[in-house]
C-alpha cells in the first residue's frame, strides 16, 4: 500500500492533501511513496485520477486528467525501469487553485539527470525507430513546462499542466 505524507514527510493520510507555506492558499499537495515495481504505474495513474477528481467541479479551469495520467505513468515507468531497486519512488502532486493547473513530480534514487527532457540541439532529428525515449518526448510535447532537479536522495523529474477552462454543463430542463 502506498504511504502518503505531507511536506517534510508529515503524515497526510492515505489520500489526503497536505498544505504548507510553500503552497499558496487554495493549493493542495500530496506526496505518496510507491513501490519500486511495475505495480507503481497503475497505482500512480489511479492516484492522479483521484486527486484530479477531488478538484471542485465548479472550478473555472482544470488540468486535463488524461494527459496528467499519461505523463505520470511515463515518469513512474521510467523511474522503475532506469533506477536500481533502492527505496521507494515518490509521487508528488500539487494542484494550483489559480490558474487551475497542476505540477507532478516523480522522485527516484538515481542522481543521473533525465537527459531526454533537455531540448535536442537545433536541427537534431528524432529517430522514429528508437525504442526508448518516447515517453520523455511526450512529456516535452504535452506539458506546459518540464524538467528535473537534484534532490538529497537522487532526482526529481517534473512537469506542469495548465488549467483548461471548464466546460459548461448543459442545464437539464
Amino acid at each position: 500500500m502506498p504511504e502518503a505524507t505531507g511536506p517534510a514527510d508529515h503524515p497526510a493520510g492515505p489520500a489526503g492533501p497536505a498544505q504548507s507555506a510553500d503552497h499558496p492558499a487554495g493549493a493542495a499537495a500530496w506526496r505518496v511513496r510507491l513501490p519500486h515495481t511495475t505495480a507503481a504505474v497503475p497505482i500512480a495513474r489511479a492516484l492522479i485520477r483521484a486527486a484530479l477528481n477531488d478538484i471542485d467541479p465548479g472550478a473555472a479551469s482544470l488540468p486535463d486528467g488524461d494527459t496528467a495520467e499519461l505523463l505520470t505513468a511515463e515518469l513512474v515507468a521510467n523511474a522503475v525501469e532506469h533506477t536500481a531497486g533502492r527505496g521507494p519512488i515518490e509521487l508528488v502532486v500539487e494542484l494550483f487553485a489559480a490558474p487551475g493547473g497542476c505540477q507532478i513530480e516523480v522522485h527516484d534514487s538515481e542522481p543521473a539527470r533525465a537527459g531526454a527532457l533537455v531540448c535536442p540541439a537545433p536541427g537534431a532529428e528524432v529517430d522514429p525507430w528508437q525504442e526508448h525515449g518516447r515517453g520523455l518526448l511526450l512529456i516535452r510535447a504535452l506539458s506546459s513546462d518540464c524538467g528535473h532537479r537534484p534532490t538529497a536522495h537522487g532526482k526529481a523529474v517534473w512537469f506542469t499542466l495548465p488549467g483548461i477552462p471548464a466546460q459548461r454543463r448543459r442545464q437539464e430542463p
